[in-house]
């Protein structure tokens, strides 16, 4: 299903109607820090584990993904 151009329009109009527009900002300030530490976390547990967990981890999927019943 795609959205077209006057789908996005309505619902960004609702959103604003809904929200109003002083708040849309504030809410988007907080997804935006949101998805900032979700990336560092990731960063911080690819430094622990270090690039050894990754190969392990590909070799267990190809491991499994031979086996059918």
């Amino acid at each position: 299903m795609r959205l077209g151009w006057m789908e996005i329009l309505v619902i960004v109009v609702l959103v604003i109607i809904l929200f109003g527009h002083k708040a849309i900002p504030g809410m988007m300030k907080n997804v935006a820090d949101g998805i900032n530490v979700f990336k560092n976390e990731l960063k911080k547990s690819d430094r622990k584990n270090g690039p050894d967990s990754k190969k392990s981890v590909k070799k267990s999927a190809v491991k499994s993904k031979s086996y059918k019943k």
